[in-house]
């Protein structure tokens, strides 16, 4: 079966009442019940509760407490390194900008401009540039830290559509990351602009960052916008920026010239975060 096959059913289902009931029923707080759901998904998915600030699962009252759990202090120690990468997960594809061109899989580009919800001035910042998708899975701890010291400057949400974001769903859905829904968070840096966009994903109930809480709900047809650049919003290399209540995708762009991806990662690998993701190359 094709891949484009294999996603033909998620065109067909009502992707957004699923995502809205799961997020309803994550929210909840249902005692041993929310305790019986928490306790079946470690065992599915292999969950290491051990590296959990809270280890015990009877702690957490409801599932999104679970699932948006901090780590113990030390357990992602940050790499020497210009950018580290800011999530546990798996690299789904990284590299060179090609023009405008974000590669997503084998037969599939999307453009810098779509990812960013239509602005063609800030999409142009990243020309020839450099991008990394990172995928995260159920398994997975699901708050989003910085992989550099960065300034907030702005940050969009753009509505979209609400496929899976699997691997198998990137290969058989044109411009996945680009039509999903998303939240595109601009920062400035010492070296330039980079913008870090969370993507939306079925059952993926809300996403929310540090400075403003929860982005969605509400979900509409309309792009929203805030601007902070009268504000000193400044995040430190490391520092969580924001969570996916259930699992996602991350896609970073940074500005020409190309950087230095670590000579380790190749698509599919697992990734950790704090590990050297790229340097900067030399001016």
């Amino acid at each position: 079966m094709s891949d484009r096959s294999a996603v033909l059913h998620q065109y067909l289902f009502p992707k957004q009442a699923l995502t809205n009931f799961a997020g309803w029923v994550a929210g909840k707080e249902r005692g041993a019940v929310t305790t019986w759901i928490i306790r079946r998904f470690v065992a599915k998915y292999g969950v290491d509760m051990g590296e959990a600030l809270e280890s015990d699962i009877n702690h957490y009252k409801s599932f999104n407490q679970f699932f948006t759990r901090a780590l113990k202090p030390g357990v992602r120690p940050l790499a020497k390194a210009d950018l580290v990468c800011p999530v546990d997960g798996a690299i789904s594809q990284f590299g060179p900008i090609d023009g405008h061109q974000i590669f997503q899989a084998k037969g599939h580009n999307y453009t810098t401009t779509a990812l960013v919800g239509g602005d063609a001035a800030l999409a142009h910042q990243f020309a020839h540039g450099s991008f990394a998708t990172l995928y995260l899975s159920p398994r997975d701890y699901h708050r989003i830290h910085m992989p550099c010291d960065g300034r907030l400057l702005r940050m969009i949400y753009v509505p979209g559509d609400l496929f899976s974001v699997n691997p198998a769903t990137a290969r058989g859905v044109p411009g996945l990351f680009a039509r999903n829904e998303r939240v595109v968070c601009v920062f400035e840096t010492a070296r330039g602009p980079f913008v870090l966009v969370l993507v939306g994903a079925t059952i993926v109930g809300s996403m929310a960052t540090v400075w403003h809480g929860v982005v969605n709900p509400p979900r509409g047809g309309e792009l929203r916008e805030w601007h902070y650049g009268d504000q000193q919003i400044v995040l430190k290399q490391g520092e969580e920026m924001g969570r996916f209540l259930l699992g996602s995708t991350v896609v970073m762009l940074f500005p020409p010239p190309a950087l230095i991806f670590n000579p380790d990662w190749s698509p599919t690998r697992a990734v950790r975060l704090g590990e050297a993701m790229a340097n900067f190359a030399n001016l």
